[in-house]
């Protein structure tokens, strides 16, 4: 029979068998195992057992795969910083600017110029957090080209650079790319 202690963690108790009418409905199981929440603390419990478990399947584990595993201070859903040069990040920093070129009433594209810091975060997909700066380019949106071949104005009296943080969300199994977030001064 399972109980539930008062720090909400499940145990399995032996007992004799009730009457009928005290009986566990059919069917019935603990909940199943959380990381997170109430159990958490049996994070560091899991991670030796799977230690443990490679140790026993290939003889000789990596030390730095175990200790990386028992000293982790990645939070699992918490952002986790990245290179600003990483493809998502590059593809979520292209895609804030084609939506800043969409909402602006600017008569030229504006292009990221530098990405200063990259923070990742898995929802329910990937969210991209960034801190980017932007430039007014030469191209006009009229002419709609490719980006990549937009250079950056060089007129003293065109050229602008904006700071902007932008959240872009990544579904790729809806292949949807979302920006919630842009701000930009």
């Amino acid at each position: 029979m399972w109980r539930r202690r008062a720090s909400g963690q499940m145990i399995q108790q032996e007992t004799t068998p009730r009457p009928p009418s005290h009986a566990e409905p059919q069917g019935r199981h603990p909940p199943p195992c959380r990381l997170w929440g109430p159990h958490a603390a049996m994070w560091p419990a899991g991670a030796l057992a799977l230690c443990s478990l490679i140790l026993s399947t290939t003889g000789d584990p990596s030390r730095d795969f175990c200790s990386q595993i028992l000293n982790s201070d990645v939070i699992p859903g918490s952002p986790k910083t990245i290179k600003t040069n990483n493809p998502g990040v590059l593809k979520a920093a292209r895609h804030s600017v084609e939506r800043f070129n969409n909402c602006t009433n600017d008569i030229f594209l504006f292009k990221e110029s530098h990405i200063s810091r990259a923070l990742v975060q898995i929802v329910k997909g990937l969210k991209y957090m960034l801190d980017l700066e932007i430039s007014r380019t030469i191209c006009k949106k009229t002419k709609h080209p490719s980006l990549d071949n937009c250079d950056f104005q060089t007129n003293s009296t065109l050229k602008r650079t904006l700071s902007c943080y932008s959240e872009v969300w990544v579904i790729p199994w809806l292949q949807r790319l979302e920006v919630p977030v842009l701000l930009c001064h």
